[in-house]
């Protein structure tokens, strides 16, 4: 029986050992720990936020170990940016929103038909739009707001059971409930099926014999082992995967996109937006979404956010910025370019109508 060993346990390398396990022996190798939920008191926090304990985003994995911040910058310095992943079993699926929108036409155009791959998933995940309704009223606002403009909103479709929703507003920070999808359940039916798990391990390099590659080097802590394999499969994420093959002699393109994203807020009192669930419905337009999102990366961090988190309604801004960056093997180079900024600033201003509409008081936004 082959060897393999998967780098990463989000997505991508969830499904790998899925598919593999029992047929092969299955490795997967996670650098971070095993996910827990965030399940802190909210309200007891906040309060430290006028301390001023909480003055770097960094610091949010003191909070919530599975979220990992890591800030970058351009090639000259200058101002930096927030980019958030997922470290812990599961990726970041664990504190994503669980949205099961299909993505696949840069594929399709290249001649890479997956809808045989997609109708499979299907049958496997549940993915519904019935969470409508357990819409909240403020949510239920800005969905009739959108639609009053014109701006065609439409649920998001998600993976997993919402039948299970409790409405805690925790979708991101790990749901507590069972309700939304994440790839560890594909993780528990591969070590069902034989294959093991190592969290807690940075794989550090590829080991290579020639041009072939036959295994990974990592340590955890000051333990380093070589994990040998027939076959690596690398699926460490948009930032960990070219930063491992960098590491490893393997150049990669300096394309780098990352889908940025701004929150706007304000100010309504009992709004409870806290209590909804992430990205309910999505308005489309060209270069960005717009969507509902309780951002509490911006919650804790930003001095601007400094109510009660059920006095706040906020939207998401989503961009699809331009594929200017570069994953090095030790840094990250990416800065927003002058069109990034102009559909970053039209989404603001359209956030803010959406926002009076509903109420928010002329210019607190």
């Amino acid at each position: 029986m082959s060897t393999v060993v998967i780098v990463g346990s989000g997505a991508g390398g969830a499904t790998v050992a899925r598919e593999l396990a029992g047929r092969h022996e299955v490795s997967v190798i996670e650098a971070g720990p095993a996910f827990k939920p965030f399940r802190a008191g909210i309200d007891r926090l906040a309060r430290l936020r006028a301390t001023g304990l909480f003055f770097d985003e960094r610091l949010i994995s003191v909070l919530f170990p599975a979220m990992r911040v890591q800030k970058v910058g351009s090639r000259e310095g200058g101002e930096r940016m927030p980019l958030v992943y997922g470290a812990a079993l599961g990726g970041t699926t664990a504190m994503a929103a669980g949205n099961g929108v299909r993505c696949d036409e840069g594929l399709r155009a290249a001649g890479v038909d997956l809808d045989a791959e997609f109708a499979e998933l299907a049958r496997e995940i549940p993915v519904t739009t019935a969470h409508r309704e357990r819409w909240g009223p403020m949510t239920r606002r800005l969905f009739d707001a959108c639609d009053a403009l014109g701006l065609a909103p439409r649920p998001l479709p998600k993976l997993g059971d919402y039948t299970r929703c409790r409405r805690c507003g925790r979708c991101v920070l790990g749901c507590p409930y069972g309700a939304k999808w994440d790839a560890r359940r594909f993780l528990d039916d591969a070590v069902s099926s034989g294959a093991r798990i190592f969290a807690g391990w940075t794989v550090d390099a590829l080991v290579r014999r020639g041009e072939r590659v036959v295994g990974v080097r990592a340590h955890r802590g000051l333990r380093r082992q070589i994990f040998p394999a027939d076959l690596v499969v690398v699926a460490a994420g948009g930032l960990g995967t070219p930063a491992l093959l960098e590491r490893s002699g393997i150049a990669c393109e300096p394309r780098l996109f990352v889908d940025p994203v701004l929150c706007v807020a304000a100010p309504i009192a009992g709004a409870r937006m806290d209590h909804e669930i992430s990205m309910p419905f999505v308005v489309e337009r060209e270069g960005y979404i717009l969507a509902p999102y309780m951002d509490w990366l911006s919650f804790f961090f930003d001095s601007r956010w400094r109510l009660p988190a059920s006095d706040i309604v906020p939207l998401m801004i989503k961009l699809a910025d331009e594929d200017r960056g570069r994953v090095g093997a030790r840094r990250v180079v990416k800065e927003l370019t002058a069109a990034d900024r102009d559909r970053l600033a039209e989404g603001a201003a359209l956030c803010g109508e959406i926002l009076e509409r509903v109420g928010a008081p002329p210019h607190t936004h």
